[in-house]
């Protein structure tokens, strides 16, 4: 793949004032500054009567009422030989009907284009929906900066969900500060400041915050309200500074001059940042819900600010889980309440702007136009394999796949469900049941569903593990209870965090995939009503289980907005949680390493690749590759994280006990990754790698698994292979098989589709110029050997599982 190395950017830019024109120019500084070698330019939009000494950036400007403008900037592109045109679009900044000139450009581009919308209509007139919809079906990728932006696009203009990309507004890259310097540089000292900063025009809600001043100086007499931005350019050409006055008067009626100061100015970036920084709560009292983007607001909250806000689209995704506060619409009194409430609490201020500031790192100017880079990348590919044949991905499979055998795991089964363990291979059941495991059975059921394997498993057994996640369910407590004895007696009220995640991740998959329709819509139902309470749980684990199921359930329910909420809303805490603990030699989200590591990469890789959001994309591809580094042994074998290494902070992992759930979740984050990357190749060898250590490919040259019934030892020690076979390792080795045979059978149906089309090619007389292949296109043969001769093996350590679960 040849890197994009021309990039357009059509929108305004400064020194004209306005929101896109600022955003522009920080999104093309910040792109061409991703990379040495890229070339840039800008054609820049001119309102009416605008004469705008443009900066170098600038390449040409249009007037965007002269149509004639519009062809003619098309010819300057396609002469250009720009590779990729990034447009700005936002109601009233183009010319004709709806903003319809933009169309006569974009049409007769060469080149492709990549459209971010900062707004999205809800309800566009007939003729907004017209211009639109020309402006889509142009685009390569549609950009939003948010889910709510995504849901509209879907339901107004009916976009395909792969066409659309979030990725969020972005922020300046600035440490963490505290208030007193910027203060003092402003000449605020000793004063508790309110900001509110952007073009002034009524729809901003400032008569609402003014009102709520007197009250918020009655708690807090040092506070002042700083309202920092010039009034709306159109505003002015309409009626002067008639409504700048309004406000004014308004102040004097309310008796607060001395606590309310106007900066009627457009700032420069850093005087503007010092504004931000001086500032103890910032406010965005926005009168309208339809907000798609707040670059103010995204600005503060970037900074590490105290947010209140009405809860327009934007403010109510960025600030959820405790990273902002919501106020309803018009209300002064609410508005005033919650202001002075953080005002005179400065360890919950603090907090919340701790919050604020962890989960904005992915927001940065920099890790923003890394993502643009990569949409923009992705838009040139579909340009090109639109005249190119279809090529294969990269797939590497170099292990013998066995024959799927379940005669242990059935023998682990009853009328119950599944015992948790065995003594060797003899199920034991002096320890009963656990809704973990009934929960991963669930999941073979749903896989072999999937897999036109469903036969291999008697009906009665399926019912068996479903009615045992059914009569886990504690309706008392909202939660899932976990461990049960044989005498069918519940042995708690509540099970663990994690154990509760379990169950959900196979709800969801039940929903999408059980053999039996009625059997889907009870566990689609069951999902519903026991998703909610994770919002309460911090177990990240929990979440990460949560965000599997969700990524099978959103499949199904699509209209579910809870569902699609908790979904953004727990992948954000995993972003989070990354940024918050990552370090230039730990890219993790934990300062520890304990069980079930790569789904945590799976979970973010997954969401992204549902939601179209690269940054979760690009997070769990980074912290999978860290962890792949660090499982993989100098001889190459697949080598967990062992369990001795539990709770030990920021160290490299022990190598023992070795345990097969590790593997299973490894194989399934690198074939998730692989699906996320094109099929770059280092994924499926990185799952191969991982299967094959249940067939011997490990520290101990030793085989946990016997192909004949199928039974997976409990883990692997220093010495030796654990001789006891339980519940866990067993659905560990299987899931892990069925999604290795998927994956194989994909492999070969792909290369016969890539023989196909080159010879189709060749009969036809192509000649080598329509057969080249993008680099990483490389079909490796699928290679079907005998399986190897087992030997005895491994054992659990759940002790330790457990009880680093309880202390979750």
């Amino acid at each position: 793949m040849t890197l994009i190395e021309r990039i357009a950017f059509i929108g305004n830019h400064l020194p004209r004032r306005c929101g896109i024109a600022t955003f522009t120019n920080d999104l093309h500084r910040a792109v061409s500054m991703a990379r040495s070698d890229l070339k840039t330019g800008v054609v820049a939009m001119t309102d009416p009567g605008g004469g705008y000494d443009y900066p170098q950036a600038v390449h040409l400007a249009i007037q965007d009422e002269n149509i004639d403008e519009y062809v003619d900037g098309a010819a300057f592109l396609n002469k250009a030989g720009f590779d990729v045109v990034s447009l700005q679009h936002e109601y009233g900044i183009f010319g004709g009907q709806a903003g319809g000139n933009i169309t006569e450009l974009l049409s007769r581009l060469d080149m492709p284009v990549v459209t971010t919308l900062h707004t999205v209509l809800a309800k566009p007139t007939p003729a907004q929906h017209e211009v639109m919809q020309r402006i889509i079906d142009i685009s390569s990728k549609i950009v939003v900066m948010s889910e709510k932006g995504r849901q509209l696009l879907r339901s107004a203009h009916n976009v395909q969900a792969n066409k659309i990309e979030i990725i969020p507004h972005g922020i300046p890259d600035l440490p963490f500060r505290e208030t007193h310097s910027a203060k003092a540089k402003l000449g605020f000292t000793g004063q508790t400041v309110i900001l509110t900063f952007g073009l002034l025009s009524p729809n901003k809600g400032i008569e609402t915050m003014l009102d709520a001043m007197p009250g918020i100086i009655r708690s807090c007499p040092e506070a002042v309200y700083v309202i920092l931005g010039a009034t709306h350019p159109n505003l002015v050409r309409q009626q002067g500074e008639a409504y700048r006055h309004s406000l004014t008067a308004r102040v004097r009626d309310l008796g607060i001059q001395d606590h309310v100061v106007f900066f009627n100015q457009f700032v420069e970036q850093s005087t503007l940042l010092d504004f931000i920084s001086m500032c103890d709560v910032y406010v965005t009292p926005y009168l309208n819900e339809a907000q798609m983007t707040s670059g103010t607001l995204a600005y503060s909250f970037g900074l590490g600010k105290a947010v209140v806000s009405t809860p327009y689209w934007h403010a109510k995704e960025l600030l959820g889980d405790g990273r902002g506060i919501l106020v309803p619409f018009g209300d002064a009194k609410a508005i005033s309440n919650e202001i002075a409430a953080l005002l005179t609490n400065d360890v919950r201020r603090h907090a919340m702007r701790k919050r604020a500031y962890a989960s904005s790192r992915s927001m940065t100017w920099r890790e923003t136009a890394e993502r643009y880079l990569a949409v923009f990348e992705r838009a040139r590919e579909q340009s090109i394999e639109k005249i190119l044949p279809a090529a294969a991905p990269s797939i590497s499979v170099g292990n013998a796949i066995p024959e799927l055998r379940i005669a242990h795991f059935l023998s682990l089964c009853d009328g119950t469900g599944i015992l948790q363990h065995a003594v060797h291979s003899v199920p034991d059941r002096a320890h009963g049941y656990c809704v973990d495991d009934n929960a991963r059975a669930l999941l073979l059921s749903s896989a072999l569903a999937q897999s036109g394997d469903a036969q291999l498993l008697p009906e009665i057994g399926t019912t068996a593990f479903a009615a045992f996640v059914q009569h886990a369910w504690n309706p008392d407590t909202n939660r899932f209870r976990n461990f049960m004895g044989y005498n069918r007696q519940w042995l708690e009220a509540s099970g663990s965090e994690d154990s509760h995640g379990r169950a959900l991740w196979a709800l969801g998959e039940g929903a999408r995939s059980d053999a039996v329709p009625s059997r889907r819509k009870w566990a689609a139902a069951l999902f519903k009503t026991a998703l909610p309470v994770v919002e309460t749980f911090p177990s990240p684990r929990s979440w990460v289980f949560a965000l599997l199921g969700l990524d099978a359930y959103c499949t199904v329910e699509t209209g579910d907005g809870v569902a699609s909420g908790m979904r953004k809303l727990l992948a954000d805490r995993l972003m989070a949680l990354f940024a918050a603990n990552q370090r230039k030699d730990w890219p993790w989200f934990e300062d520890v390493l304990a069980y079930d590591n790569a789904r945590f990469s799976q979970a973010l890789i997954q969401t992204g690749l549902a939601t179209h959001t690269p940054a979760y994309i690009e997070t769990g591809l980074r912290s999978l590759r860290w962890l792949m580094s660090i499982q993989t042994a100098s001889s190459g074998c697949f080598r967990p994280v062992g369990s001795e290494s539990f709770g030990k902070i920021r160290q490299m992992p022990d190598a023992f006990d070795q345990q097969p759930v590790e593997a299973w979740a490894t194989i399934s984050a690198c074939l998730a990754a692989h699906r996320a990357s094109d099929g770059e190749e280092e994924w499926s060898l990185g799952a191969d790698r991982a299967f094959g250590w249940f067939l011997g490919k490990n520290d101990l040259q030793t085989s946990l698994v016997d192909p004949v019934t199928g039974s997976c030892s409990d883990g692997l020690h220093p010495d030796r292979a654990n001789e006891n076979k339980g519940a866990e390792s067993v659905l560990s080795y299987l899931l892990g098989l069925v999604e290795m045979r998927q994956f194989a059978a994909t492999a070969m149906t792909v290369e016969s589709r890539a023989t196909r089309a080159s010879k189709k090619l060749s009969s036809n007389g192509a000649g080598a110029e329509l057969t080249r292949s993008p680099p990483g296109s490389i079909i490796v043969p699928l290679q079907i050997r005998e399986s190897p001769r087992p030997v005895p093996s491994p054992g659990s350590v759940e002790g330790r599982r457990k009880a680093l679960q309880a202390s979750d």
